[in-house]
């Protein structure tokens, strides 16, 4: 009874004005790695349709001009940052002996979009339950991490919020840790980054076609739809500028995130771990070090601009 009243009462203050999402974050992690989720498989359902749901109304509070520029300009960066994630990311997997589908869907989700990546090539690749499960728990522990650290490495190399939002998009894994991070660091960061990172997402859909062609598989595969609601938000919000109307919905917006990382954060506990295993752990720690401290290079040096 204990646990339930207490995620109950956790999930009431992630609605308030108090939390924030690395605080939401650290506590569905504490609850998560202590008690344990009472709600587990509702929560894994919910988490998905109420991350999607968030980002549409962000869309409200985003110029569209402000949208096309910094998707015009993350998309070559997201091209180049996909090839060399992947490729990479298959290289570690045999240099650290781990089985090839989990070391493809680890990469996948590296180099586009976290656990939609790995939940839309999956049946494509035809991946069994537990390289799905290792895959999938091995991204969310590093999601989780970065989420924590970034706004601090940010602040700490002196960042502006275009250089962030960017490294936001192109250095974490899931849209949620993504918008949440840039979130914490300004609203400009949150612009750019929710952006390229949509833009990266888009790449879900040709990496399952790639899949299906090398594989010869029919699977179905499922289009990313919410960035489409994304993009009519931004241009409703351009058009008829200044409505409280529009307002109201981003701050609805940023209040579900917040809550979506409590959830994700409470999803996490020390099976997932034990799940992960050392090598799966150890390519998917590489893969996503090397690819974070590429792009900061890049970014903080000007080579990659929005």
């Amino acid at each position: 009874m204990f646990p339930k009243v207490l995620f109950f009462l956790c999930v009431l203050f992630a609605l308030t004005p108090w939390a924030s999402p690395p605080i939401a974050l650290t506590l569905g992690l504490l609850l998560g790695f202590t008690l344990g989720n009472p709600f587990q498989p509702q929560t894994r359902r919910t988490t998905k349709y109420l991350l999607q749901a968030s980002v549409v109304l962000l869309g409200f509070g985003m110029s569209l001009q402000e949208v096309i520029k910094a998707g015009r300009s993350g998309f070559s960066y997201t091209a180049i940052g996909i090839v060399f994630a992947t490729s990479l990311g298959l290289l570690l997997g045999r240099i650290f002996g781990v089985r090839h589908n989990t070391a493809y869907l680890i990469a996948s989700g590296t180099a586009i979009c976290g656990g939609s990546a790995i939940a839309a090539v999956g049946p494509v690749l035809g991946a069994a339950d537990d390289e799905m499960s290792v895959s999938l728990a091995a991204v969310f522990v590093l999601n989780s991490i970065a989420l924590l650290i970034f706004p601090a490495i940010g602040a700490a190399l002196h960042l502006t919020q275009s250089q962030f939002g960017l490294w936001s998009a192109l250095a974490i894994h899931d849209t949620s840790s993504v918008v949440g991070s840039a979130a914490k660091f300004g609203a400009a960061a949150l612009i750019v980054a929710t952006t390229v990172k949509l833009a990266r997402a888009l790449w879900i859909v040709p990496l399952c076609f790639f899949t299906a062609a090398v594989k010869r598989t029919k699977a179905r595969i499922n289009w990313p739809w919410f960035i489409l609601f994304f993009l009519l938000a931004a241009v409703l919000n351009s058009t008829l500028q200044g409505s409280f109307v529009f307002h109201g919905l981003y701050g609805l917006g940023r209040v579900g995130l917040t809550l979506t990382l409590f959830l994700i954060g409470a999803g996490m506990s020390r099976q997932t771990l034990r799940v992960v295993g050392a090598a799966p752990l150890l390519q998917a720690v590489t893969l996503w070090v090397v690819v974070a401290v590429a792009s900061l290079v890049l970014i903080r040096f000007g080579v990659w601009t929005v």
